[in-house]
């Protein structure tokens, strides 16, 4: 295959005047941008770095677009570039190790991420022994941070219902012997 050579200034700038170039390569980005997304995201801890990270691997693709034969494998070819880009990344990536004799003492107020997580699954798994119409009470209120009137909305009851309701639910939580484990 040979590539042509551009002689003249005009057939150097005609390009230059097209603005999209690959229409093709943007409608897929707008077709496959959430799926491509939640890949991203699941190779990332920050979702602001699986959006990084998916522009970085689209513009990789950008760049290969015309050489890209099979169009039924664009995701393929985007995914291996996610996770191409993500190695990369992450082989770069300098971390700093000192060697010292005693362990540091921890930080007062600070918890280890260990028992907040403990915490956290012991929460939900409470949370999921409520029955259905409290437990959709309780997330509404504190997970979603909705008032007691917005919560009776989206619910179609009173508010008197939810304060009742919500006030059974804790006292349920309050007993619950796996989260006495966890305080």
């Amino acid at each position: 295959m040979t590539t042509p050579v551009c002689t003249s200034a005009s057939a150097v700038a005609a390009p230059a005047r097209q603005t999209r170039p690959y229409p093709s390569f943007s409608s897929y980005v707008r077709a496959r941008q959430p799926v491509l997304l939640r890949t991203a995201r699941s190779l990332t801890a920050n979702p602001s770095d699986a959006e990084d990270l998916l522009q970085t691997a689209l513009a990789k693709t950008y760049v290969a677009w015309e050489r890209i034969e099979d169009q039924r494998a664009l995701d393929g070819y985007v995914r291996r570039a996610l996770l191409n880009t993500r190695t990369s990344q992450w082989r770069k990536r300098k971390v700093d190790e000192f060697v010292c004799e005693e362990l540091p003492e921890p930080v007062p107020g600070g918890d280890d991420p260990a028992d907040r997580q403990a915490l956290h699954d012991a929460m939900w798994r409470a949370i999921g022994k409520l029955p259905a119409r409290q437990r959709a009470m309780v997330v509404l209120r504190y997970y979603e941070d909705l008032s007691e009137a917005q919560t009776a909305e989206v619910l179609g009851v009173s508010v008197g219902t939810v304060k009742s309701a919500v006030s059974r639910a804790l006292g349920k939580l309050r007993e619950d012997p796996e989260l006495g484990l966890v305080r």
